[in-house]
Formats: C-alpha cells, structure tokens, sequence
C-alpha cells in the first residue's frame, strides 16, 4: 500500500476516534452538560475539549460542587459525571435516629429505632437514601395485634379511593388515586401484610409553564395560543420564538419533557 494512502488512512482513524470518544454520555441523568458560556454543545465532541456539568435540583456530583470540570478524552468523560440524589432526613413519627435534622446523599444508610409497640415496614431497622428518595418513609407504624393494619399511608397530591377505616384485616387493600394532571407511579393499590402496608404509590407533580417563564426567553407554545399551560409528567412540549424573534439556541433546546414537576426551558434563548 503507498505510504500516501496508507498516512491518510491513520489520519481517517485519529479523527474517528477523536469525534467517537465522548459521543456516548451527552446527556447526564439528572443533570446537564455546558461549556465555558453555560450553553448546552451539540455532540459529539473532540478530545481535549473542556466542558462543565451541573446537577438538577435534589442531586449533587460527588464533589459537591454546583459547576464541575470535565474533560473529553479518548476514554470518554474524565471525571465520569455523575448525579446522586440527596434526601433530606426530617425526624422519625414513633421513634429517633441520630441523623434528624441531617441530609444525606444517594447510598447513604440511616439507622432508625422505633418506640416500643412501632416498628419500620417489614420490622427494618434502616433506610437508603436512594435515587428516588428515601427507601421507605422515616416513620414507625404501631405493631398491631394478629397482623392488623391500621389506617392506610397518606400520599403527596393523592387519595385513596374508599373512605379509610380505623383497622383492616390481614390481605385486605385498599386502592390509590391522583388528583388531577398527576401521573401515578408504582401500583396503586396496597396490601395489609403482618400488621404492614405495602409499599404505597407516588403521585408525580405535574409542570407549570408560565407567562413569565415564556416572556424570559421570549418564546411560546407552538402548538397552543395559551398562556400558561399543565402539562403531565413525560408528556414532551414544544416552543417557537415570539413573533420578532429568531432562534440563538440549537433547534433541540426548543423541545423539553415534563419531568417530576420540572421543565428544562433555562437552555433556551432567542435575539431579536
């Protein structure tokens, strides 16, 4: 093979594999990438370029730090960025732990002691802090005679769907419902097992996007004249510039998806 063809092929190479290095990892659970401006890149990007990322709200990287430094390199990102949940540890209902008042990160595992006559779900004697929250709710339930179950779990922006009783009996359930615009997460309807409710569901929050919100980055609905609108969690919402505008952000950055009660429009940006 001549030497031409065969320094044009490495070179062919160098290029792919500069360009291909960082092309995975572009988009951050729970955070978001930026470079020195602050504004999101298109991918993927080139060896050596430095970029910055940042964690949604609730999370944090492992340094704790609210902007932290990584670089593009032929492995890929250099420090891995990672998001981890913090929960906040309030004070236990029926019991204390020494972590009241403390908050800890994704992992993290909290002893609690129960009052006597209480007891955590399943007779646990901890919680994990995990990406979802806390693993069980900080709470000690009385411990009822021939495995009874009192009153049912009350739910954030949920109710159950039957008036609740003083006691239920052993395999009794009892079903959950949203209020309206919440989306329902796990199974909606939970069993008295041991004297203990199983786990309850999760009402996810609806978002809110307002006039202001719009007026800030000087965009609108696309495909409504509203001015504010709700919008469920996944359902995905489009923007277009306000008339006199035109678009100074990628195409991608007018496209967003309600997550949990967020919406990430802070990206977007528009010149007269």
């Amino acid at each position: 093979m001549p030497l031409g063809i065969s320094n044009m092929l490495l070179l062919i190479n160098v290029i792919l594999t500069f360009w291909i290095s960082c092309a995975q990892g572009q988009e951050i659970k729970h955070g978001s990438i930026y470079d020195e401006k602050r504004y999101k890149q298109s991918f993927p990007v080139a060896v050596g370029k430095f970029f910055y990322y940042s964690c949604d709200y609730s999370f944090v990287s492992p340094s704790q730090s609210l902007w932290t430094l990584i670089m593009c390199t032929e492995e890929g990102w250099s420090p891995t960025p990672k998001c981890l949940r913090q929960c906040f540890f309030p004070w236990v209902e029926n019991g204390h732990s020494a972590s009241s008042g403390q908050t800890h990160r994704e992992g993290d595992i909290v002893q609690i002691v129960c009052d006597s006559g209480y007891s955590l779900p399943n007779n646990q004697s901890s919680i994990t802090c995990a990406e979802s929250g806390w693993s069980s709710p900080p709470k000690c339930s009385h411990i009822h005679s021939r495995g009874k179950c009192g009153r049912p779990p009350p739910i954030d922006n949920g109710d159950l769907t039957s008036f609740p009783l003083p006691t239920y009996a052993p395999g009794s359930s009892v079903e959950y419902q949203c209020q309206s615009l919440h989306v329902l997460q796990g199974n909606r309807n939970i069993i008295c097992r041991n004297g203990q409710w199983s786990e309850p569901p999760r009402c996810l929050d609806a978002c809110v996007i307002s006039e202001e919100m719009m007026e800030k980055h000087k965009i609108e609905l696309r495909w409504s004249y509203d001015k504010k609108m709700y919008s469920e969690t996944g359902d995905t919402v489009e923007f277009t510039c306000k008339h006199g505008y035109r678009k100074k952000t990628p195409p991608e950055t007018f496209r967003t998806t309600c997550r949990e009660g967020k919406v990430a429009i802070s990206n977007v940006d528009n010149s007269i």
